[in-house]
């Protein structure tokens, strides 16, 4: 169930610049690279304990606390003495096992404030991925009775500043406490000597680690901020002021998962954005949440006019082999496992199977194609069963927003179709812990002036032209209403559900300031409607008017896991215009006329650059038109 918010999602992570290492020279016998003449670093101790002029003795640990709900602990421990002199470091890692069991072998984490140098290693099996080192036994000191213990050790350098790390251990909550003690020792003169020592300790003790799977991978977390999103919105006049907002990583191609030179905005593979990930993590302490989102399905966008995909409608083992087989294996890296990665399967695809097929009057023969042949389907049960084995990762489907399956006829289907996917996949209902809505959509996540249940003069606005019979009118009551329909098809009570908030502000001053005085229906819903599209369920494309919605955080309402923003604001939804790079759809032509039977305008702002894209327009007037304002 979802329980009372203990806040999360709101910090704003350190983006700062990362920095390389260099590597340091020699202790105990060991060697290393040399710097080159006139660059040599000061003599280091002569032993781990031995403490050298300014030196800095840090002992680190991390014991193991409650067990993981279902699961036995290990009761594997792990403590870190360090010493540091002005341009190096060497640790002594010992790892105990305080169990009633034997175990057959460990892996511990060490989390540096930032990119650590490491150049030499010994008794232990070393990886690194940004700003932490996994260390695993050899196979000669893997095997731990209770109370027997194993150490291991490692040598670095550093720039001038050093900070020990911290221990932990994989998939397991840990409590982590530090004490720093500080020995200086001056010499003033060859005759005369004066010895000035100063001794500081300093006790913290904090939880960190990796989490067990939680029922909200956003409550008692911060966000993860793109960096490439930040750097483009800080560009922009006013920018800094949601420069360091948490946004989403989108992997919308292939070669979106190793990066693209020269792309905007997606030079950053999965990999750069994960060690980031970890970076900010440890700059802020803590928990911190990335979303993905994967969104590469075979034939993929079957509703839209142009395809955005670059599989065919048959190439489902292209999309396996080549898409998510490489996102599982980096997502499943032991070194993110402290991270809480939550993944957004698929946008628009299921509903698309609903919507857009047979004999509703907006079916596609690409849409029919992908419901006959079961590509988007069997490729989103691919993704879940892959995903699953992975503890830190949580899997979220997509459910569209209230103006595709706000109508019963619709949502039905769409969650009975939903229900026999998971149902069917390896980990059943399982596999799953919640759905996303409006992911970069416009619909007001509230409005204010008027509900679903509001009668005009005998009239009720499901009757407008604007509603038209739908059951909901905005995303909040429509995820409530989803969610609880969804358990009834199956769901474990526990799912929760995103709203996208990244482009639904509507503020500015065309945003009403209060319900119309008028007595006919049309008039007052359209008067009173903070949503100033033509149409909900057509206006998707670059949206005039639009601006920024409410900020991320944890648990805003009753079933909702987070408000995130998922969308990165100022990216284009696509052109008008034919591009290189993925053609163009005239619902982002605000001269184009649908042929509706009556005139339906796209709202979409002029002169916008291919999909994903920055658009600078667009960006400025999300800015002016936010709301909450600025």
């Amino acid at each position: 169930m979802k329980g009372p918010s203990d806040g999360g999602y709101l910090g704003e992570a350190d983006t700062g610049p990362r920095t390389s290492r260099r590597s340091t020279e020699s202790l105990m016998g060991m060697t290393t690279r040399r710097r080159r003449p006139g660059a040599g670093r000061p003599a280091t101790p002569r032993g781990l304990l031995g403490l050298a002029s300014a030196a800095v003795l840090v002992v680190t640990g991390a014991v193991l606390g409650t067990a993981i709900p279902g699961q036995a602990s290990s009761g594997v421990s792990c403590a870190v003495r360090s010493v540091s002199w002005p341009n190096g470091y060497v640790l002594d890692v010992t790892v105990t096992n305080g169990g009633p069991s034997r175990v057959a072998g460990w892996t511990v984490q060490l989390l540096f404030g930032e990119p650590p140098e490491v150049s030499q290693a010994w008794n232990a099996v070393l990886s690194t991925r940004g700003t932490v080192v996994t260390a695993g036994n050899q196979t000669y000191n893997g095997a731990l009775s209770p109370g027997g213990t194993a150490s291991f050790g490692l040598l670095g350098g550093h720039d001038g500043s050093f900070v020990a790390p911290r221990c932990v251990v994989p998939g397991e909550p840990t409590t982590t406490t530090t004490t720093t003690t500080t020995t200086t020792t001056t010499t003033t003169t060859t005759t005369t000597t004066t010895t000035t020592t100063t001794t500081t300790t300093t006790t913290t003790t904090t939880t960190t680690g990796t989490d067990p799977h939680r029922d909200n991978p956003f409550a008692g977390a911060t966000g993860y901020v793109n960096p490439e999103w930040s750097a483009q919105a800080a560009a922009e006049p006013g920018g800094d002021r949601v420069a360091r907002t948490p946004t989403a990583v989108w992997l919308d191609s292939v070669d979106a998962i190793e990066g693209i030179p020269g792309r905007p905005g997606r030079e950053l593979g999965l990999r750069d954005h994960l060690d980031e990930a970890l970076r900010q993590q440890a700059a802020a302490g803590g928990e911190l949440t990335v979303p993905v989102v994967l969104y590469d399905l075979p034939g993929r966008d079957c509703w839209r006019l142009v395809s955005y995909g670059e599989f065919g409608t048959d190439e489902l083992s292209r999309y396996r082999t080549e898409y998510i087989d490489p996102i599982v294996e980096i997502l499943g890296d032991p070194g993110y496992a402290s991270l809480r990665i939550v993944v957004l399967v698929e946008p628009g695809a299921l509903a698309g199977l609903v919507v857009h097929t047979g004999s509703r009057s907006d079916a596609t023969v690409a849409c029919d194609e992908m419901l006959a042949n079961g590509g988007y389907r069997d490729g989103i049960r691919y993704a879940l069963d892959a995903l699953r084995p992975i503890a830190n990762v949580y899997a979220y489907l997509d459910a569209a927003h209230h103006a595709v399956l706000g109508w019963e006829g619709n949502r039905t289907p769409f969650t009975t179709l939903a229900a026999d996917l998971v149902a069917s996949s390896a980990g059943g209902f399982d596999s799953v812990d919640g759905f996303f809505v409006n992911v970069a959509g416009y619909s007001a996540t509230v409005e204010p002036y008027f509900t679903i249940d509001t009668v005009i003069l005998g009239t009720s606005v499901r009757m407008s032209r604007w509603v038209d019979w739908n059951d909901h009118v905005d995303e909040l009551g429509y995820a409530q209403g989803l969610r609880d329909q969804l358990v009834g098809e199956g769901f474990p009570e526990s799912i929760g559900m995103v709203v996208d908030t990244s482009r639904n502000g509507w503020g500015g001053p065309a945003r009403p300031g209060g319900p119309s005085t008028s007595s006919d229906v049309n008039t007052f819903v359209d008067a009173s409607r903070i949503d100033r599209r033509f149409h909900a369920g057509y206006g998707w494309c670059n949206q005039a008017g639009a601006g920024l919605g409410e900020p991320p955080r944890a648990e805003p309402a009753p079933g909702i896991d987070a408000y995130a923003w998922v969308k990165l604001p100022g990216e284009s939804d696509g052109s008008p215009t034919p591009s290189i790079i993925k053609g163009f759809d005239s619902w982002c032509d605000p001269s184009y006329t649908p042929p509706r039977g009556a005139v339906v305008h796209t709202g979409a702002l002029p002169g916008a650059p291919d999909y994903g894209m920055w658009f600078s327009a667009q960006f400025r007037e999300l800015l002016a038109n936010a709301h909450p304002p600025l």
